[in-house]
């Protein structure tokens, strides 16, 4: 992934017919070009690669995925044996017996296929003149017959023979179904391989229409776009795919063009996540600066700041993990759920943001709303009863004591690592957690709009534009530093100059900060000297960079339009789409009252000058309502977005007391039990608690704070 989108040129490819299906695999596979469409008034049912687009989706549709067949049987109507049995009694005058049962089994029929009920008969008879009979009937009524051996032991040879008959078939049976199995078991490895052959022969047609013909028939044309650094590889792919079967081998061709490239930002299977958060919300202009390298950091970790939990960031780490090391086996099993496609397809990014929430679990000190002890406290309750601020008298007759930092030996310093863990058990936690967090929120937000800020000065150099390095960059970076970048020196300024033995005297930065805004003096003492006048001056420095903002920036607009207007040189290349600078123009002149000299002579001067000054003051307007409305944009933008940054102070709060609540609603009960069944309570417990931290605290609020960190970064 690079900071800037890559370079771009136009090029033409000359395509031999016998090569170009082989020429356009190639590039597919590679994924280096984008196609143009040379055919644009030419509907897609009458392009020339029509036919072999619809037998391809025909093949598609054949091979794609169709709902289990419900075969439903009808089966014929039962053998009238009643009418079979009356038949033989009418005809041979009671001189015959009739025996049947009705087959368990459905039976085919040996002429029809049809499936039915089947009866089995056996008659007996005297002579052969009612045997005759009985065959006729048995005729009418499409029986089958079988001879009846007529002693026991041709009858035991004929059912041995039967027996080994049906074994025989049997093990046919099995083997061929055995083989079809075998068979469709191997299609069906290859089904999904073949879908991706006709979709890819699909794609290719569709590409071919995009080509034209030279007035031969015996070449296609081409344009795509391609990275100027893939050049190379692009000549080598049409050398590869024309090896097999032209005869003249195809060849690229780069041309000029006045028309804007498409932005191409290179991503892998890491970056692609992060890549497609910044593109959600939109994709840069060419060759801008891609803010998706610093997204990689500022992401996870601004959706740390919300989620911050060592156990919880462990949890999602651990997934992210296993989803990692396994990705080669569920992409080969392609699941089609697409709740499960877009967690895997994201694994990387839950994979930083589980080792964020790590590192800010660590700094809140929380895991599952408890604290960890690994240095000791640095506060020290003995310090108190050894200066002889407490006694025992003192803890039986007070519920809730406080300890003093300024009695020695009670605080010894900062906790090495994080938040120290005594603040879990104090009264006050929530209080001295809402003061950090919100001012830690504050001081994040306005570090992050400030490198957003910052990183536009790339892309003025990059297009050489200096002049809005001075009218746009700097008025907007001392606009936002001299509201909220002062605010963040006031919190600093706190931190540092009022320790814990003057700690009453520190005042309300929100007080402060409101009083400057109404240029008032504040009723209690100020942060520092001479605040009052850095607060007029900082007022001032910014009503001013709003002035430049909203005029200048668009007097010098027009100023250079109106310049670049007057020169020949410039109405030429405005005819070419293009301004002195090799870059778009800032502000398009209509070519409808604007005529270039250079291809109308007979024009007097006085004409174009008059025509180009009445364009001139309808364009001023439009500039000068662009410039406010982006001014204004800024500005307001500048506050909403910095109270916007609360929500990782306000989220990161809802995380910590959900999580304590479902420790002490929950996890507590099964470790308040002491007895020996409290080990077999604490199983279930413990299962209803996992559950609910996976669903709620990882699931639910992991997307909340997802969603509040794209948000901030849009």
């Amino acid at each position: 992934m690079g900071f800037r989108s890559e370079e771009m040129c136009l090029a033409q490819l000359f395509l031999q017919s016998g090569s170009a299906y082989d020429c356009i695999s190639e590039l597919g596979e590679m994924g280096l070009v984008e196609f143009r469409d040379l055919n644009p008034s030419v509907s897609s049912f009458q392009r020339r690669f029509v036919s072999e687009i619809k037998r391809c989706e025909e093949m598609e549709r054949i091979l794609g995925k169709r709902s289990l067949l419900n075969i439903h049987y009808i089966l014929g109507q039962r053998v009238k044996v009643e009418a079979f049995e009356r038949m033989l009694w009418r005809v041979c005058k009671g001189y015959t017996i009739l025996s049947y049962a009705e087959v368990d089994e459905n039976l085919a029929d040996l002429d029809t296929g049809e499936i039915s009920k089947s009866v089995v008969f056996l008659i007996s008879f005297w002579g052969d003149q009612i045997g005759q009979k009985v065959q006729k009937i048995c005729d009418c009524y499409h029986c089958h017959l079988y001879p009846h051996p007529e002693t026991d032991e041709e009858r035991a040879d004929v059912m041995d023979s039967l027996r080994t008959r049906i074994q025989d078939l049997q093990n046919v049976l099995h083997r061929t179904e055995d083989y079809l199995k075998q068979v469709l078991h191997k299609a069906s490895e290859s089904a999904h391989s073949w879908v991706l052959q006709v979709k890819k022969m699909k794609a290719i047609y569709h590409i071919l229409n995009l080509c034209s013909f030279d007035v031969t028939n015996k070449c296609l044309i081409a344009e795509v776009w391609c990275p100027v650094s893939d050049l190379a590889n692009l000549r080598r792919a049409l050398e590869e795919g024309s090896v097999s079967d032209a005869t003249v081998p195809s060849f690229v061709n780069r041309i000029p063009t006045s028309d804007t490239p498409p932005t191409l930002l290179r991503s892998n299977k890491f970056t692609s996540g992060f890549q497609s958060i910044v593109e959600a919300y939109g994709v840069g202009d060419y060759r801008e600066a891609s803010p998706a390298p610093y997204t990689i950091i500022t992401f996870p970790f601004l959706f740390a700041v919300m989620f911050g939990d060592l156990g919880h960031g462990s949890v999602m780490t651990l997934f992210a993990l296993w989803m990692v090391l396994t990705e080669k086996d569920h992409k080969r099993r392609r699941p089609g759920n697409e709740i499960w496609t877009t967690f895997f397809d994201g694994r990387y990014i839950i994979l930083m943001m589980g080792l964020f929430s790590i590192y800010t679990g660590l700094i809140y000190n929380d895991c599952f709303s408890k604290s960890l002890n690994i240095f000791g406290s640095a506060w020290s309750v003995k310090a108190m009863f050894t200066q002889q601020e407490w006694t025992n008298e003192t803890l039986q007759t007070n519920a809730l004591l406080t300890l003093d930092p300024n009695v020695s030996g009670v605080f010894s310093g900062p906790y090495p690592l994080g938040i120290d863990p005594i603040w879990n058990m104090a009264v006050n936690r929530l209080t001295f957690l809402n003061s950090y967090k919100m001012k830690m929120s504050v001081i994040i937000g306005v570090i992050h709009m400030t490198f957003g800020v910052v990183l536009s000065v790339f892309n003025h150099l990059h297009f050489r534009q200096k002049f809005k390095i001075y009218l746009l960059f700097l008025p907007e970076l001392l606009f936002l530093l001299c509201l909220f970048g002062y605010l963040v020196f006031m919190i600093f300024y706190k931190w540092l100059a009022f320790s814990v033995r003057d700690s009453q005297l520190a005042p309300s930065i929100l007080i402060h900060f409101i009083n400057m805004f109404l240029m008032q003096e504040s009723a209690t003492a100020p942060l520092y000297p001479g605040e009052v006048c850095v607060c007029v001056c900082v007022c001032v420095c910014a009503q001013r960079r709003y002035i430049i903002l909203l005029c200048v920036q668009g007097y010098e607009r027009v100023r250079r339009v109106s310049e670049e207007d007057l020169s020949p040189s410039v109405v030429h290349d405005e005819e070419e789409g293009l301004s002195d600078s090799g870059g778009p123009r800032e502000v398009e002149v209509d070519r409808s009252h604007i005529q270039s000299p250079l291809k109308h002579k007979d024009l007097s001067c006085m004409n174009v000058t008059n025509s180009m000054f009445v364009h001139w003051q309808f364009d001023l307007g439009d500039v000068f309502l662009h410039q406010a409305i982006h001014t204004i944009e800024y500005c307001l933008g500048c506050i909403s977005n910095t109270a916007s940054y609360l929500r990782l102070w306000a989220l990161s709060l809802a995380h910590a007391q959900l999580s304590e609540v479902l420790w002490a609603m929950v996890m507590r009960l099964g470790l308040r039990m002491s007895s020996r069944l409290g080990v077999l309570f604490l199983v279930p417990v413990f299962s209803v608690f996992a559950l609910l931290t996976i669903s709620i605290l990882l699931v639910m609020e992991g997307l909340s704070a997802f969603l509040h960190a794209l948000r901030l970064h849009w």
